[in-house]
């Protein structure tokens, strides 16, 4: 099963980075968050990405491709007069990475829209490029797959600023608010899982804000359910959620690293 991140945006309210660098590349520790999202899935077997890139997303390529120097230790051998590269305990993740330029002013569902012939006719994930949870994602897929729905949004509880989730029987989703003001509860923690058929609720092109329309749509049809997950998540919104998530990565208790538990 495919993973789409979001990694397009102009992340506005963390300037102090991203006048410089995109979002999705801001770190953690020594990584970018967005090695933090993909290690997240990858410790549950999801190793296949679509990145939808747009602001600054050639320094996101230029990341890929030279990703194996970041991770391996190298030796340059130019003795005999060619450049010869020898690696030395490579450290590689099995992941397959497929980046699109999804424009850089489309909003989110205009970059999902964009992806469809990528992820053809099968179900998928989608997450933000922005939030780290340890999150179980087998359980969560599962999840998904038992209801036959369109779509799932993991359902998370944060103060306020996120998309509150007005929840009716069991787990389906009544009602989809962006970013009510003041308001507490379930909220639209990304970390999606989703079927083909939700393309069809993508009507305006690069305009299609997904969080606006889509969801409230699925939601209205009744095709929106809720996985409700009460652990650890964290967006990475402003300067301070930066300074937090580093300082856990730093005490060597970040709640995210699963890959070392699993």
């Amino acid at each position: 099963m495919r993973v789409v991140i979001l990694a397009g945006g102009f992340g506005t309210r963390l300037q102090e980075e991203t006048s410089l660098i995109p979002k999705p590349l801001v770190t953690i520790g020594e990584h970018p968050i967005l090695w933090h999202i993909m290690k997240i899935y990858s410790s549950w077997g999801f190793n296949d990405f679509i990145i939808c890139l747009g602001y600054k997303g050639f320094l996101i390529k230029e990341y890929f491709s030279n990703y194996f120097l970041h991770r391996a230790d190298i030796t340059f051998d130019f003795s005999k007069g060619k450049s010869k590269m020898i690696v030395h305990n490579k450290n590689i993740e099995s992941w397959k990475v497929t980046l699109i330029d999804t424009g850089l002013y489309s909003h989110t569902g205009g970059r999902l829209k964009r992806i469809q012939p990528y992820v053809k006719n099968e179900t998928f994930m989608l997450t933000y490029g922005d939030a780290v949870a340890d999150i179980n994602i087998k359980e969560l897929v599962a999840f998904h797959l038992s209801h036959k729905k369109a779509a799932t949004v993991t359902a998370s509880q944060h103060p306020g600023k996120f998309g509150v989730l007005k929840l009716g029987d069991e787990t389906s989703v009544e009602c989809f608010d962006e970013k009510p003001f003041g308001e507490d509860g379930w909220i639209n923690g990304g970390f999606f899982v989703l079927e083909p058929e939700i393309f069809d609720y993508m009507t305006e092109g690069d305009k299609t804000i997904w969080e606006r329309g889509p969801l409230k749509k699925l939601a209205r049809d009744g095709q929106l359910m809720a996985y409700l997950y009460r652990g650890f998540w964290k967006c990475m919104d402003t300067l301070r959620d930066s300074k937090e998530l580093g300082e856990l990565w730093a005490s060597g208790n970040a709640p995210w690293k699963i890959w070392d538990k699993l």
